[in-house]
């Protein structure tokens, strides 16, 4: 765990946005129910739609929140969905407690 990667990843309030909306995906992105549930996530067009950018922006916010550990992607056909890393989630939370 990269620790300055992901408090870079995480200085940015559209990805701390993206974050908090995929910690709850069927409350955020209730039109992914119809499509393809929420097994591998959120698809990558809703999370564009939800936060109102660029498909080019979107991606790039999303790249960096999986390159720092946050986020895991899985790719369905043309189709990448995206979900939270928990188990990051629980190691930084664990790291802040005992080094910061």
């Amino acid at each position: 765990m990269d620790q300055v990667e992901i408090f870079k990843a995480l200085s940015n309030k559209t990805r701390l946005q993206i974050l908090n909306w995929l910690k709850e995906p069927e409350a955020n992105f209730p039109e992914q129910k119809e499509h393809a549930g929420y097994d591998n996530g959120v698809c990558v067009g809703q999370i564009q739609v939800k936060a109102g950018l660029t498909q080019s922006t979107v991606s790039e916010y999303l790249s960096v929140l999986q390159r720092a550990g946050l986020l895991k992607s899985t790719r369905v056909g043309q189709w990448t969905y995206y979900q939270r890393n928990e188990e990051t989630f629980e190691l930084l939370s664990k790291m802040v407690q005992s080094e910061i």
